[in-house]
């Protein structure tokens, strides 16, 4: 429960300041045009708000709504979300959106999105001059990686070393790597000191989207960071000691002590650990889910060398910039597979969307995930749905083009199919979060 909560706090935070800076960019330039601005609000207020108030000569309400699902700017004299009819029945004033050139309504329109990217360039150049970049480079991998069965059955082993994707060197593993591996005709890995081609077929994301195992992990030796209970306390194991057997079976990484682990649940089992350099046996008991009371070390920079790159002020900005085009281009990439079948079942709502949080408070994992909602939000948001920033703007666009303006009935239609398409969408993947839930 504790767990849910501080998901949920994050994503309610995290979503606030994403929220309250696109709406802020719509804001800042209607008035920049003199357009009026009748209401600003973070969170939705249908029947009744939690606080609002009017500043002494401000035309504009400020509040705080009940409905944490987004919040608005109501730009007077523009079809939106309220869909207020009376006031678009009244002779167009000067202040109004509509009565203003279609430049103007365009950078209005457009300047959400461009605020919410420009925050996460902001948030990434600053995560970089705060914290500087660390990795472990892929070649410095000696224990290789685990792959999910789906690679195994294409012909990746556990061990693998990946090295090359298409010829391009891999250079870390992330985000990108996926993307060149399963792009890639074939991927190259070394394999007990020998370079191996695995090839690549043209369906692994639906493959990998089905099966839902994902990639590979990381292969790193067992060794015990802190002896956590008594019983293994009694049998002697101690800290810095690094398991290498089971029962007989040899085990080099950790994964394969877990399953040697998993395999004995409840029995005592006989260990072959290294200590100070020589090889000794323990017996040990196992408990009922398959752990023997101690904690293993974890941070790759306990087992392979890691590069750190520092960064001042004037090298992280464009650091942060190609960080944040490098993150768009590839969530962009992505989006062609939510159109196959695997990938329309794979989307989530405030869910999966929340499971991007850790479980435990981090400032720089908070602040990464900030940064990767505020460019999902952007570029959604610019998508050519009515009732998205995108639509007005497609609607726009087709005013300049053809230097007619589509009338305000047809644009108050639009927005109804538009928020129509919208609570659909919200539907449907806020219901696949239930059934990962309730199958899971």
């Amino acid at each position: 429960m504790e767990t849910f909560l501080l998901k949920a706090f994050q994503l309610i935070v995290s979503l606030s300041i994403l929220v309250l800076i696109h709406e802020f960019g719509h804001f800042i330039f209607a008035r920049l045009f003199k357009v009026r601005v009748d209401k600003f609000y973070l969170f939705f207020d249908p029947w009744f708000s939690l606080f609002k108030f009017k500043p002494k000569n401000s035309e504009t309400e400020y509040g705080l709504g009940w409905l944490p699902l987004g919040g608005y700017c109501k730009i007077s004299g523009m079809i939106d979300e309220s869909l207020d009819k009376e006031a678009l029945k009244q002779p167009p004033q000067p202040y109004e959106f509509r009565s203003k050139p279609a430049g103007q309504r365009l950078l209005i329109m457009t300047a959400g999105v461009i605020f919410n990217f420009l925050l996460a360039l902001i948030i990434y150049s600053n995560i970089l001059l705060y914290w500087g970049d660390a990795y472990v480079p892929l070649k410095n991998v000696t224990y290789g990686m685990d792959y999910s069965v789906t690679f195994r059955n294409i012909g990746f082993e556990d061990g693998d070393i990946l090295l090359k994707a298409d010829g391009e060197p891999l250079e870390r593993f992330n985000e990108d790597c996926l993307r060149k591996v399963i792009n890639a005709g074939s991927v190259t890995v070394l394999r007990h000191g020998n370079e191996v081609s695995i090839d690549i077929p043209s369906d692994i994301m639906q493959r990998i989207l089905k099966d839902k195992e994902g990639f590979a992990a990381y292969r790193f030796p067992m060794i015990i960071n802190e002896v956590s209970t008594k019983t293994a306390i009694d049998a002697g194991l101690l800290k810095d000691d690094r398991i290498v057997g089971v029962n007989d079976v040899r085990t080099d990484v950790a994964s394969e002590v877990i399953h040697e682990l998993h395999a004995n649940k409840g029995s005592i089992v006989s260990l072959e650990i290294i200590r100070n350099g020589l090889s000794m046996a323990l017996n040990a008991p196992v408990d009922s889910t398959g752990r023997l009371g101690i904690i293993a070390k974890s941070n790759l920079s306990d087992f392979y060398p890691t590069v750190k790159v520092k960064y001042n002020f004037f090298s992280s900005i464009p650091a942060g910039v190609m960080l944040g085009i490098r993150t768009l281009k590839g969530y962009v990439t992505d989006m062609k597979f939510v159109f196959t079948k695997e990938g329309a079942k794979s989307l989530g709502g405030f869910g999966a969307i929340g499971n991007l949080f850790p479980s435990v408070w981090d400032w720089r994992l908070f602040w990464e995930r900030t940064a990767f909602l505020s460019i999902i939000l952007a570029f959604m948001n610019i998508l050519p749905i009515p009732a998205l920033d995108g639509g007005h703007v497609m609607f726009l666009v087709w005013e300049v083009i053809t230097r007619r303006k589509p009338s305000d009935k047809f644009l108050e239609y639009a927005q109804i199919a538009g928020m129509a398409i919208l609570i659909a969408l919200l539907i449907y993947a806020n219901g696949n979060d239930l059934l990962r839930f309730f199958v899971n």
